[in-house]
C-alpha cells in the first residue's frame, strides 16, 4: 500500500502551473500585440474539423497580406484580454478558438478569411471587433469585409474634399479663361486705334 500522501500534488506544481499559463499568455502578447500595449482588432474563428492541406493553405493565404492566425485556450485569452479592447470578444471564445489579426486592419482581415474559406465550410466565423463595434457571427464578419479600410476611408474623405475643390477650380478656369481671353482682345483693339462697338 501507497505510503499516505503518496498521490498528493507536489508543492510546485501549482507554481509551475502558473508558470507555463503567465509564459503562454506572454507568448500570445509577444504575437498579437507584438510588444506594443495596445491589442489590434481582430476576430474569432474556428479551424477545428478543417483538413491539415485546407488549414495549410488559409494560413499561407493570409500569410501574403501579412495576417496571423493563432490557436488560443479561452480562459487564458479571456484573462489576458481583460481590461483592453478586444475583451468584447470573451463571448465568442468557447470551444476551439483562434484569433485572426494584423493586415492593415481587422476588416482586411474579414476580408481574407471570408474569400478563403469559400471552399472551407468547416471554418466557423464566430465574430470580431472594429473600434469597439462587435461584429457577431458568419453574417456580421462578412459584413466587416464590406467596410472601408482605414486608408480607403481616407482616400474616399480626400476625394470627396479634393473633388469641390477641382469643379471650382474647373469653373474658375472656364469662364475666367474667356473673359481674360475677351479683355485681352479689347486691349489689342484699344493699342491699335480701333473703336469698340457697344452691343445694344
Amino acid at each position: 500500500m501507497p505510503a499516505a500522501g503518496a498521490f498528493a500534488p507536489r508543492a510546485g506544481d501549482s507554481l509551475m502551473s502558473k508558470t507555463v499559463k503567465s509564459m503562454i499568455m506572454r507568448d500570445y502578447k509577444s504575437r498579437i500585440a507584438q510588444g506594443t500595449e495596445e491589442w489590434p482588432d481582430a476576430m474569432v474563428l474556428s479551424i477545428r474539423g478543417v483538413k491539415a492541406v485546407d488549414t495549410t493553405k488559409l494560413r499561407h493565404g493570409l500569410a501574403k497580406k501579412n495576417i496571423r492566425i493563432t490557436v488560443v485556450q479561452n480562459a487564458l485569452a479571456k484573462k489576458m484580454f481583460k481590461g483592453t479592447n478586444l475583451a468584447p470578444l470573451d463571448e465568442f471564445l468557447t470551444g476551439a478558438s483562434a484569433l485572426a489579426y494584423g493586415g492593415s486592419s481587422v476588416v482586411e482581415v474579414a476580408r481574407e478569411v471570408v474569400a478563403l474559406i469559400e471552399k472551407m465550410p468547416q471554418v466557423e466565423l464566430k465574430g470580431a471587433i472594429l473600434d469597439g463595434t462587435v461584429f457577431k457571427g458568419k453574417k456580421g464578419i462578412e459584413e466587416l469585409s464590406k467596410f472601408p479600410t482605414k486608408d480607403e476611408a481616407i482616400a474616399n474623405v480626400v476625394t470627396l474634399v479634393v473633388s469641390p475643390a477641382k469643379k471650382l477650380l474647373g469653373q474658375i478656369k472656364g469662364p475666367g479663361g474667356t473673359i481674360a481671353g475677351i479683355i485681352k482682345a479689347i486691349e489689342s483693339k484699344l493699342e491699335s486705334g480701333e473703336a469698340i462697338a457697344k452691343v445694344a
